[in-house]
């Protein structure tokens, strides 16, 4: 009898559910949020990964991603603030590379079930709103500001600034 989904018989892993986000073209960081830099350190602004794991133990500051590494374009998994993500959506993920550099990591599981995706997907968009809210709150924006928050029009709770995020 033959294993079943296994790889050594050359057949693709089982898909998993994972959330889906892309890295923010613009984050706001440094003293006061006044200086802007393009993505993040290891992703390109825009580049989509898959949230493997959330630490939601802390308020989900921080999640565990796959995705291509924005120098090499190598698939990495690595541990990353989710106010650098925005648009988090449920995927039932087949990608066999992405599901294998999971595995070696033993983050392979992905969520339990599409509902499961989905839930941890709202959560983690409003949470990704809300630390981007708290990042300089009371720090305005420079004119034509780049970031996130004033690209999209998202005002956060905390977000009195005046600047165009606030205007707009």
């Amino acid at each position: 009898m033959e294993p079943q989904g296994n790889e050594s018989d050359g057949r693709s892993p089982e898909p998993v559910w994972l959330v889906a986000a892309n890295v923010v073209a613009w984050r706001r960081c440094g003293v006061g949020g006044q200086e802007l830099r393009p993505g993040t350190k290891y992703f390109k602004g825009g580049a989509k990964v898959y949230v493997a794991r959330v630490y939601w133990g802390p308020g989900g500051d921080r999640v565990t991603v796959a995705g291509r590494e924005r120098h090499t374009g190598r698939w990495i998994v690595i541990d990353t603030a989710t106010r650098h993500l925005y648009g988090f959506r449920p995927k039932l993920v087949h990608t066999p590379r992405v599901l294998e550099r999971l595995r070696e990591d033993r983050y392979a599981r992905g969520f339990a079930t599409a509902d499961y995706a989905v839930d941890a997907s709202v959560a983690l968009e409003r949470y990704a709103r809300q630390y981007r809210a708290e990042t300089a709150p009371k720090s305005p924006h420079p004119d034509r500001c780049p970031c996130h928050a004033c690209l999209t029009g998202e005002a956060g709770p905390a977000d009195d600034s005046g600047g165009p995020a606030a205007a707009g």
